[in-house]
């Protein structure tokens, strides 16, 4: 297999601050499975054999792109500067009824936490959470046969092969959600990336404007005794975020695989907000989002005790928040006073997570396996289309410098009904039939010359 490690080669595909990677946690890109090999039109030409007979082998079947989930990774990043997935194609069949060899599959790795999704339809078609998991998302062309696979009674030395299937190929849009034990909700300069910073390695760039945190940080939480678990950042909050407003859409979605949520408060007030109004912001638009949220664990956290103005507000907030079941707890980001308590609260809260009853994703090998729909007729002008995917398919793999490969085409649509569809619509003889790139005139003895 063709292997394309997704930790990039390019030291520059990396920019760092503050000592972490950027994070990006969208990406769009194209996939395309391999090509099948076309089948080979050969003859068996021995001395002692006069009707030796047709004697070309199948093409191979071209490789898959295959997306498997590596845990040593956390961002989409390397897709912002690779964006096209070609796996390679089947070789040609050969001669003594030889098979193509097969196309090496493109395996390319992606962090846990990697959602994938059409990028015409929006359809979700894998969620990729555990280490190891497969997805096949775009299958390559199966391998046109050769002319030894079309012998008959009636045709014993057929001189025609088929070409190799064309692989699959789209656009595909990849999600990272943020596969974290704990996250931190709140709004700008509420403290949480000074909370991270001094609870954990991790180092997010803190300062007094909005939306200093860009991209979600992660952190693990060491409580000794081989006891921790990983924090994450997120992005903050504003009202309207539900809507998309600001990056709204963008930061919440990393909330969704959390176990547990601290909310920040800003208790000082410092931006002329009252915390308690910034607390029901945000749990209305965590609401709106997916209602699930609000299910979802919740503490508490009044920062900035260090500062009078949270010191006088505390008693207020503390028993506005207890009145609706929310366990509240003092802390200062910038002294440390009171966070210990807040993180064995989270702890406990992460170790008696019990997951919903959701179907465990499947970590074998799983594909998306589009439906071949059924074929469509349309007229474009004077002319009568004919389309569909297994239709292209038959256009793509037929021999058209061939006339005994054309009069198999001509056949094939009449089985499939294609000619009855088209008379009941209204077609006559002499009309100009499309079909992919191919145009025909219809006649009444077309499938049977």
């Amino acid at each position: 297999m063709l292997y394309i490690p997704l930790v990039m080669r390019v030291k520059a595909s990396l920019t760092t601050f503050r000592g972490g990677p950027v994070f990006v946690d969208v990406a769009r890109i194209f996939v395309k499975g391999g090509d099948g090999g076309r089948g080979s039109n050969a003859v068996r030409r021995e001395k002692f054999v006069p009707l030796g007979g047709p004697w070309g082998g199948d093409g191979g079947k071209g490789g898959d792109v295959v997306f498997v989930v590596d845990p040593g990774l956390n961002t989409l990043v390397d897709f912002k500067y690779q964006r096209h997935f070609k796996a390679e194609k089947g070789e040609i069949g050969g001669t003594k009824g030889m098979h193509g060899a097969k196309g090496a599959d493109l395996v390319v790795k992606v962090p846990p936490g990697t959602v994938v999704k059409d990028a015409d339809t929006g359809e979700v078609l894998f969620d990729l959470t555990e280490p190891g998991q497969r997805a096949v998302v775009a299958r390559g062309g199966r391998g046109g046969r050769g002319n030894m696979r079309f012998k008959t009674a009636q045709n014993p030395m057929p001189t025609f092969y088929e070409k190799g299937e064309p692989g699959e190929e789209r656009w595909l849009i990849l999600e990272l959600k943020v596969i974290a034990d704990v996250g931190l909700v709140g709004f700008p300069n509420a403290g949480k990336s000074t909370l991270l910073s001094r609870v954990s390695a991790a180092r997010p760039k803190v300062a007094n404007y909005p939306f200093t945190t860009l991209n979600p940080i992660l952190g693990v939480v060491d409580m000794g005794e081989g006891r921790s678990f990983v924090m994450a950042d997120i992005p903050g909050l504003i009202e309207g975020a539900s809507q998309g407003v600001g990056l709204g859409h963008e930061f919440l979605r990393h909330v969704e695989r959390t176990k547990a949520l601290i909310h920040v408060l800003d208790g000082a007030g410092t931006e002329g907000r009252d915390p308690l109004d910034d607390f029901a912001v945000i749990r209305r638009e965590l609401a709106e989002f997916n209602p699930k949220l609000l299910e979802r664990p919740t503490l508490v956290a009044i920062n900035k005790m260090d500062i009078t103005e949270a010191q006088e507000n505390f008693p207020r907030l503390k028993a506005a928040l207890e009145a609706q079941g929310y366990r509240v707890f003092p802390i200062s980001g910038v002294t440390g006073e009171g966070i210990r308590p807040l993180l064995e609260a989270a702890m406990q809260l992460v170790e008696q997570y019990v997951p919903p009853e959701e179907p465990k994703p499947v970590v074998e090998e799983r594909v998306y396996r589009p439906q071949d729909e059924e074929f469509f007729v349309h007229r474009e002008n004077q002319t009568w289309v004919v389309t569909g995917k297994a239709i292209d398919k038959l256009v793509a793999m037929t021999m058209w410098e061939n006339d005994e490969a054309v009069e198999r085409f001509l056949r094939i649509l009449k089985a499939k009904g294609v000619e009855k569809a088209l008379r009941d619509m209204g077609a006559e003889d002499g009309d100009t039939v499309r079909v992919g790139d191919i145009e025909f005139e219809l006649e009444s003895d077309q499938a049977s010359r």
